[in-house]
């Protein structure tokens, strides 16, 4: 088992209930978690006594954050492109801030001149279909569509690859901004990643359907639980919304559908 190929949250679980299977496996995990620095290289030994904890410092509290903020957003081989555009979104956020953008609730007019999918403008200024997926309409938006990417990138960008995820992201953000401007026919001021989220999710699941990137039943039940958990509270969710925009989660998840058929069938065709 290519355990240096495996994501952290599929190392984690492995670590964990690997003895189901063999010791070996868990033994194996750990360890791969230990060369990634992870978790400690040295591990209380079962059925030793531990003393009582002692209340940490505050500089190892600041140490642990330092090391959680930088497997979140540094890089890494499997986990490259997700960090990317967590830090993108971030960034874009931070900025509206600075220019003086009240960020706990942007006026529409704000939103609009950094790039918002405002359906008057789109005919003329088409790149609005595309920076309109960077742009969040307050902090509960934001945390709420980065977090859905981070679980996402975590579980899955390693075995789809970081050009197919990036791809997918991009274009069903597009996807879901064209098929939102073409619904919403008196007018829209639209914002947010969630259709490049849901264009993930679609991927996902043609990739689980064709069974050529999940092949094992562990790796399937995993995405299918994340997908019917978090696609599914999000379309129920946003009906009862008014502000949600669900044509745009249609739309992202639609084309991150036929994108992943498209993937599977070049994926089936190469072997």
């Amino acid at each position: 088992m290519p355990f240096e190929e495996k994501t952290d949250a599929e190392l984690l679980y492995l670590a964990q209930h690997g003895a189901r299977y063999s010791p070996a496996v868990a033994a194996a995990a750990v360890q791969e978690l230990q060369r990634r620095g992870l978790i400690p290289t040295e591990l209380p030994v079962p059925n030793t006594p531990v003393p009582s904890a002692q209340p940490e410092p505050a500089q190892s509290w600041l140490r642990h954050l330092g090391r959680l903020a930088k497997s979140i957003a540094w890089p890494r081989q499997g986990y490259y492109v997700t960090p990317l555009l967590l830090l993108a979104n971030l960034l874009v956020f931070l900025l509206m801030g600075l220019s003086g953008v009240d960020l706990l609730n942007p006026a529409g007019p704000d939103l609009v001149a950094w790039g918002s999918n405002y359906s008057p403008l789109v005919s003329a200024q088409p790149w609005r279909l595309l920076t309109s997926v960077f742009l969040h309409g307050g902090p509960a938006h934001l945390l709420l569509n980065l977090s859905a990417l981070l679980l996402l990138g975590l579980l899955a960008e390693a075995k789809v690859g970081r050009g197919p995820w990036l791809l997918t992201y991009l274009v069903s953000g597009i996807g879901g901004s064209l098929t939102s401007w073409w619904w919403h026919s008196r007018g829209l001021n639209s914002v947010g990643a969630s259709g490049a989220i849901f264009g993930l999710y679609g991927l996902l699941l043609a990739l689980l359907l064709t069974r050529t990137h999940f092949r094992t039943h562990q790796d399937r039940a995993g995405i299918m639980g994340l997908l019917l958990y978090f696609a599914l509270g999000s379309l129920v969710g946003g009906l009862e919304g008014p502000t949600t925009d669900n044509a745009a989660h249609v739309g992202g998840l639609f084309t991150g559908l036929g994108l992943g058929v498209l993937l599977g069938l070049m994926k089936t065709k190469s072997r």
